[in-house]
């Protein structure tokens, strides 16, 4: 599998959040010496979130973000606040090489599927959760809709992958929902899923891995020493 560093950026910082709560905030400092620091590591894709734009509607963080993709020429994965073609074609502009789409899924299904013909294989759909309903606006609001219905709507989309997050688990270092993440890889085939939330271990990359599920996202654990991303990637990434 792929494994994917997280980079969370608030206020031009980089930072963790544990489940997506604002108020439990950890800073790590500069994000373009952590995404150095990964890349070091031997990591092939960034997965970054604005977490300003999230909250805002819009793409906050640009600066940062171009300092990210100019210091270290990595693919990066990026999501938070991309709700407008504009934002997209901003975003892309800016060398993102993937957008990946929450609230304007569950608000506008129609939009990101065309948004989808206009970029192939450029948009991922992010499906964040919390009790298998989804989760939106920077994991503020939680909706009536299940996570795998959500998914069915985007079938036969050119889509890139999915990336699932349990929020409920996100940042609190007690291991994935591998239940919940096989089940929506099953309804979401043949689109690849990446999940993201509580990996905490290698064990934890290894349950993944022997599920069949295509990547994975690691932050707090990364950050804390908890994980090694260079053995990680030596023992499980696909490049």
């Amino acid at each position: 599998m792929r494994i994917y560093p997280a980079i969370d950026l608030r206020g031009g910082q980089s930072v963790r959040l544990r489940q997506g709560d604002y108020a439990q905030e950890t800073v790590f400092g500069d994000p373009v010496e952590v995404a150095r620091r990964w890349a070091a590591a031997g990591a092939t894709f960034l997965h970054l979130v604005d977490l300003d734009g999230a909250r805002e509607g819009r793409p906050v963080n640009g600066d940062a973000i171009r300092r990210i993709l100019d210091a270290t020429g990595l693919p990066c994965q990026l999501g938070g606040g991309l709700r407008e073609e504009s934002h997209l074609e901003t975003a892309l502009g800016w060398g993102v090489r993937r957008i990946i789409l929450g609230t304007r899924a569950l608000q506008d299904p129609p939009w990101v599927r065309a948004m989808c013909e206009r970029f192939p294989n450029q948009i991922a759909l992010g499906v964040d959760a919390r009790n298998g309903r989804v989760v939106t606006e920077g994991w503020l609001r939680e909706s009536e809709l299940l996570a795998v219905d959500l998914v069915q709507q985007f079938q036969g989309c050119a889509l890139p992958a999915i990336i699932y997050t349990d929020i409920s688990k996100d940042g609190m270092l007690q291991g994935p929902n591998v239940e919940a993440t096989v089940e929506l890889a099953r309804d979401a085939h043949p689109i690849p899923v990446i999940a993201s939330g509580g990996i905490t271990t290698l064990d934890d990359v290894a349950c993944l891995a022997e599920a069949g599920i295509d990547g994975c996202i690691i932050g707090r654990a990364l950050y804390e020493g908890r994980i090694d991303l260079h053995e990680a990637i030596t023992r499980f990434s696909k490049g």
